[in-house]
C-alpha cells in the first residue's frame, strides 16, 4: 500500500476518532451510560431492542434496569463506532508492519494496545456502574486515541521528516511541552468534574459562588478510589465534595488559558516559520471558542449539544498541541532511501 493511501486511511481514522470522541461525551452527558447494563451487547442484543418482544425479554433479563430506548441507543451507537475504530488501527497496524516502517510500526502497535485498553475500560465503565475514575480514563483514552492517530497522520504527511527548522526550537519545545501537560491535566479535571456530576453545583464566574475555599472538600472531592456504591450514576459525593472539584477545573482553566496564551504569542511571532504561525491561530480560535462554550455551560445551566462540543472542542486543543509537538520532534531530513524504515 502506498504512503499516500496510507496517509488517507489514517487521516480517516482520525476524523473517525474524533467522532467517536464526540459520540462519548453525548453518551455520558445524556446520561445514557448505563444504557445497557451489559457488555458488549444491549440487554443480550447486539443490537438496539426495538421490537416489543425483543424489549419484553430485555426488562425480562433486567428487571431491576428497565429498558429505555433514548438511554440504549446512544450508547450502542457508540460501541459500534468504537468498535470500527478498532479495526481502523488494526488495519493501520497491519499495513505498517507489512511496509516495514519501524516508526510507523511502533505508533501503530502502540495505538492497537491502547485501543484494546480503552475497550476494556468502556466494559468496566458499565460492569462498575460509571466509577468515576473509569469513566475519567475511558475519556483520557479517547483523547489519547484521537492525538496518537493525529500525530501519526502528521508523520505519513510529512513522510517522516519535519519541514520546520530545528535549530532554534528548543525552547519553543519545552513550552510546547509544559502547555500540552498542563490542557490534558486540565481535560482530565473537566472528565472527573463531569463522572462526579459535579458541572452544576458552581453558578457563578469566575470560580465558585460564596467561599468556597472552606466549603470545598478537596481531600474528599479527589479520593479516586476506595469507595463503594451499588452504582455511581448520579454521583455520591455530597456537596461540598463536588464545589472542591468543580473550582479545581475552574482554577485549571484559568491557568491553561494563561499558558495557551503565552504559547499563542511565542507562535504568531515565528515570522520564519509560517507553519508554526499557523499553528499560534489555529490554537487562539479554539481557546476563544473553548472559553465561550464553557462560560455558556455555567449561564444556560450545562445544555447538552454546548456541552457535547466543549468536550470535542477540548479534544481538537489537545490534538493541535499533539501535532504541533510531533512535527518539533521529528527529524528535519532523512535520507530518501530510508523514508520507509525510520
Amino acid at each position: 500500500m502506498n504512503n499516500k493511501a496510507v496517509r488517507n486511511l489514517s487521516l480517516f481514522a482520525t476524523a473517525f476518532a474524533l467522532v467517536v470522541v464526540v459520540l462519548g461525551a453525548f453518551t455520558r452527558l445524556s446520561d445514557a451510560g448505563l444504557g445497557c447494563p451489559d457488555w458488549p451487547g444491549c440487554y443480550g442484543f447486539m443490537h438496539i431492542p426495538t421490537k416489543d418482544h425483543h424489549i419484553e425479554a430485555a426488562n425480562q433479563a433486567f428487571p431491576d434496569q428497565p429498558y429505555e430506548f433514548a438511554k440504549a441507543w446512544p450508547e450502542m451507537v457508540h460501541r459500534y463506532f468504537a468498535g470500527t475504530l478498532g479495526l481502523l488501527v488494526l488495519a493501520l497496524s497491519i499495513i505498517s508492519w507489512r511496509n516495514k516502517q519501524k516508526l510507523a510500526m511502533k505508533h501503530s502497535s502502540f495505538l492497537l494496545v491502547l485501543i484494546i485498553f480503552q475497550a476494556a475500560l468502556g466494559m468496566w465503565t458499565v460492569t462498575m456502574k460509571l466509577h468515576p475514575l473509569i469513566v475519567m480514563l475511558h475519556l483520557m483514552g479517547g483523547f489519547m486515541t484521537f492525538s496518537l492517530l493525529a500525530s501519526l497522520t502528521a508523520r505519513y504527511h510529512f513522510q517522516f521528516s519535519s519541514p520546520l527548522n530545528q535549530t532554534n526550537l528548543t525552547r519553543l519545545k519545552k513550552l510546547v511541552v509544559l502547555t500540552l501537560s498542563i490542557v490534558v491535566l486540565q481535560v482530565a479535571l473537566g472528565g472527573w468534574t463531569s463522572a462526579n456530576y459535579a458541572a452544576m453545583v458552581c453558578h457563578e464566574l469566575p470560580i465558585c459562588q460564596g467561599n468556597w475555599l472552606n466549603d470545598g472538600d478537596f481531600l474528599a472531592g479527589f479520593q479516586l478510589w476506595g469507595r463503594e456504591a451499588e452504582t455511581y450514576e448520579f454521583g455520591i459525593l455530597d456537596q461540598n465534595a463536588r464545589i472542591a472539584i468543580h473550582a479545581a477545573h475552574r482554577i485549571g482553566a484559568i491557568v491553561a488559558t494563561l499558558t495557551l496564551c503565552y504559547l499563542i504569542f511565542a507562535l504568531v511571532r515565528q515570522q520564519s516559520e509560517k507553519l508554526l504561525s499557523r499553528f499560534g491561530w489555529i490554537l487562539a480560535i479554539l481557546l476563544i471558542v473553548q472559553i465561550v462554550l464553557g462560560v455558556n455551560n455555567i449561564l444556560f445551566q450545562l445544555p447538552l449539544m454546548n456541552a457535547v462540543a466543549h468536550n470535542g472542542v477540548g479534544a481538537l486543543l489537545v490534538v493541535t498541541l499533539v501535532c504541533l509537538l510531533t512535527l518539533i520532534l521529528m527529524p528535519q531530513k532523512i535520507a530518501s532511501e530510508g523514508n520507509n524504515n525510520e
